[in-house]
C-alpha cells in the first residue's frame, strides 16, 4: 500500500503483531549480510550470514531446502504442499481449488463463475 506522498509502503493502524508474522511467514523473508572487520585495511574477521524466515508452504512453493532429517511423510507436511489463498470475503486462507471451486469452506462466499453455472442449471 503506496503513502499519499509515494514514499512507500505504510502500516495500517489495525495490524497487529499475528498479522504481522502472519504476512512475514505467508510471504517469507530473507536476510543477507556481509560484515568486515578491519584495521588499517586488513580484514581481521568476515562472516556471512544467509537466512530464510517463512512457513513450510511458503518454503515449499519457492523450493527451499529442508534439514535431511525432516520427514516429509506426514499429514502436516503434505497439508502444507496444498496450495491456498486468502478468501475475498473474510480473508481466511482455504484451498486454492475450493475457493476457485466450490468457494469459501469458511464464510461461504462463492466465486462468480460457480454461481453463474449454477444459475444456468
Amino acid at each position: 500500500m503506496e503513502g499519499q506522498n509515494g514514499s512507500g509502503p505504510q502500516v495500517q493502524s489495525g495490524a497487529t503483531v499475528a498479522d504481522l508474522v502472519d504476512r512475514v511467514l505467508d510471504k517469507g523473508l530473507v536476510i543477507n549480510a556481509d560484515i568486515a572487520i578491519s584495521i588499517v585495511g586488513v580484514e581481521l574477521l568476515g562472516i556471512k550470514i544467509r537466512a530464510a524466515l517463512a512457513s513450510f508452504e511458503t518454503a515449499a512453493q519457492y523450493g527451499l531446502a529442508f534439514p535431511s532429517e525432516t520427514n516429509m511423510e506426514t499429514d502436516a507436511w503434505k497439508e502444507a504442499q496444498v496450495r491456498k489463498d486468502s478468501c475475498p470475503q473474510c480473508a481466511k486462507r482455504a484451498p486454492l481449488e475450493a475457493l476457485l471451486g466450490e468457494g469459501c469452506p469458511w464464510c461461504g462466499w462463492v466465486p462468480v463463475k460457480t454461481r453463474m453455472l449454477a444459475e444456468a442449471s
